[in-house]
């Protein structure tokens, strides 16, 4: 699924039909040279109690976040991993787990990873591969990346299924991924959100936001 997006992208197309290929390849090679030395420097100097991503060759700190992130961010981590732990789906994450991909790190607000991947986790590591499922919550600072580079770089390394979660609008964004890249699936403030990723797993929109809700919903969920 990787290389079919790759493919299907405009801009791939166009590089691989311009006669000066060859000449950007030596210039990308250069600056993925000096991106690795960068990059090596900032797995040396990571902390646990720092957040920080490697993106495009540049080191994203990232400040404390707003209340409301922060509910939504444990309101939807909450029925998930429930959900997952209960069902022994695989291994899902919160927050701090560094997700390394070609050429850039990122640490999602919550990754899923089915058994299939979690089954060889070790506990000493550090660098995780391409999750099933990111969900990333919009912050101001971060939401031209979420939407623009995480959004291109999960799609071309196979994160099945996307979710944007705004706590300002108090909305969620579904993505799935097809050939082509990433489709959006549902838009909504109400209603229910089915993960494709997280076998049987929907919830109420509303849980995401609402403590009432997303209690009732999780009480549901544990008397299943």
């Amino acid at each position: 699924m990787e290389t079919q997006v790759i493919k299907h992208s405009s801009f791939y197309n166009q590089l691989m039909q311009s006669p000066t290929l060859k000449l950007l390849m030596g210039e990308m090679a250069k600056k993925l040279n000096t991106e690795q030395k960068l990059r090596k420097n900032f797995y040396d100097e990571l902390t646990p109690n720092v957040k920080a991503e490697f993106i495009n060759g540049k080191v994203i700190m990232h400040s404390p976040v707003k209340l409301r992130h922060s509910q939504a961010s444990d309101n939807l981590f909450r029925l998930v991993s429930t959900h997952v732990l209960k069902n022994n789906l695989g291994a899902i994450h919160h927050e701090k787990l560094l997700i390394k991909l070609t050429r850039n790190d990122y640490e999602p607000d919550i990754c899923f990873f089915k058994t299939a991947k979690s089954k060889h986790f070790e506990a000493e590591q550090m660098l995780f591969p391409a999750p099933d499922l990111v969900v990333e919550v919009l912050s101001p600072s971060t939401e031209k990346t979420d939407r623009t580079t995480k959004y291109e770089d999960y799609a071309a390394h196979g994160v099945e299924e996307y979710w944007i979660v705004s706590s300002e609008k108090q909305t969620i964004e579904q993505y799935l991924l097809t050939e082509t890249g990433y489709e959006l699936n549902i838009k909504s403030k109400t209603g229910t959100v089915k993960s494709i990723a997280i076998e049987q797993f929907e919830i109420p929109v509303r849980a995401i936001f609402d403590e009432a809700v997303n209690l009732k919903a999780l009480s549901e969920m544990l008397n299943k």
